[in-house]
């Protein structure tokens, strides 16, 4: 088992735990919160910056309290569409048949989610987009700083409602590339 106290990677014979210990969720929440402040306001800005290269902003609503949410989170492209770790509980007032607006480089456009939960579709994007954005290894909970992408956690943190969200991009009615 690993020694670190705050990061679970294996599962045990009760079923799986979760990928952080919960004083570690709140910390990195905490942080969070103090960072997406100053993130939301640069992510708007209607032209391309070096920030947003690999941040987008999202924008929806909460399923059922109707309130209004701007969640910056990183992505990289693949292909036509565009990968997000999808970790945080913001996924869950997404839905699959519906668009939201996004802010992408400057741009304001909309974009469909898809969630990938398969574990070998999951390693292979993960993969992607660790060579496209070698950080991801700093906010995906079962991938280890030099890259490697541990199974047992990778199948814990699927259980705990992790995915990867694929963006299909759309503007005027259109797929787009932006």
């Amino acid at each position: 088992m690993n020694d670190n106290p705050e990061v679970h990677h294996q599962t045990s014979d009760m079923g799986a735990q979760p990928p952080f210990s919960l004083e570690a969720r709140r910390r990195r929440v905490r942080r969070m919160r103090i960072i997406n402040v100053p993130m939301r306001w640069l992510l708007r800005l209607p032209f391309p910056t070096p920030l947003n290269r690999r941040l987008m902003l999202l924008f929806f609503r909460g399923r059922k309290t109707g309130r209004s949410y701007r969640q910056p989170v990183s992505y990289v492209r693949d292909g036509n569409a565009l990968l997000t770790p999808g970790g945080g509980n913001w996924k869950l007032n997404l839905r699959e048949d519906q668009a939201i607006r996004i802010s992408l480089r400057g741009h304001s456009i909309q974009a469909r989610p898809e969630f990938v939960r398969d574990p070998s579709e999951v390693t292979e994007l993960i993969r992607k987009m660790m060579i496209e954005n070698p950080r991801v290894t700093s906010f995906v909970p079962f991938v280890s700083p030099e890259g490697q992408i541990d199974q047992s956690g990778l199948r814990a943190a699927l259980t705990y409602g992790f995915c990867i969200v694929r963006w299909h991009l759309f503007e005027s009615g259109t797929s787009t590339r932006i």
